[in-house]
């Protein structure tokens, strides 16, 4: 079954890995149905491992790969890089302090937010699938599966970090869930846009790719690191996030 899915098309499997990641936010959000209240240690520990093999996908499985391609186009690898990673940056920044002016409610505020997060996260995952078409080094179906691991292993605490809260203001649990699983809707979306784009236009590849390394950057150290030290063990939490990253570096270089 495995090699049959590794010979679909890369948007196909785009799609199927994107619709994995929802699905793993649908399942975090559908905990409002079976425990009032989830352990912080195990949600801390999710994030803080999510949050390494993020970083460990951006660099192996985005940053790298831009330098390469930006090498066989003949640019301006460094200044290449450099505007795609800002701008992936900047731009969920000012997602961020846009949300933060319009939103009251602390929990209305994070959903807004983890959704805006969900948009770069689908898109890295369409890119990295669409850039295996060009043979680039680092670029390979294990690692974009393997990012699309670690974006979904992150959306489960997501998926409870809206709707758990959600509870507490009132919404009943159906409404509760309802609103944590769509925030992962937008990854399928922005997920098949950018394979589209980087199939399509190949200049696009690198500067994109970094564009979505950015963005992933950002999230980490804005949202998951953070949240997962707010945990009284944070020595634990920090090793959490030894761990992800070590993973994901042993799958990039012993698979891809």
């Amino acid at each position: 079954m495995i090699e049959n899915i590794l010979k679909l098309n890369p948007i196909v499997q785009t799609l199927l890995a994107t619709c994995f990641t929802y699905s793993i936010t649908a399942l975090g959000a559908a905990v409002v149905f079976f425990i009032k209240k989830m352990n912080k240690t195990f949600m801390d520990g999710t994030l803080g491992f999510a949050a390494g093999i993020m970083i460990a996908a951006s660099f192996f499985s985005l940053l790298l790969p831009a330098i390469n391609m930006c090498e066989e186009l003949n640019t301006i690898d460094w200044l290449v890089i450099l505007i795609g990673f800002i701008f992936g940056g900047l731009l969920i920044y000012i997602g961020d302090k846009i949300y933060a002016h319009s939103n009251n409610k602390r929990a209305m505020l994070l959903m807004s937010s983890i959704t805006l997060h969900n948009i770069p996260e689908g898109m890295a995952i369409g890119v990295a699938f669409g850039s295996v078409i060009y043979g680039i080094n680092g670029a390979t179906l294990v690692a974009a599966w393997t990012l699309a691991l670690g974006i979904g292993l992150q959306n489960f605490p997501e998926g409870s970090a809206i709707s758990m809260p959600l509870i507490r203001e009132g919404y009943s649990k159906k409404k509760a869930f309802f609103l944590g699983q769509i925030s992962g809707i937008v990854e399928p979306i922005s997920g098949v846009i950018g394979a589209l784009l980087v199939t399509k236009i190949s200049i696009l590849l690198p500067i994109l790719l970094s564009f979505a390394a950015g963005a992933m950057i950002y999230v980490v150290v804005q949202e998951l690191i953070p949240e997962s030290q707010t945990n009284k063990n944070k020595s634990l939490m920090a090793l959490f996030t030894l761990f992800g990253f070590s993973l994901m570096m042993i799958l990039d270089i012993a698979l891809g």
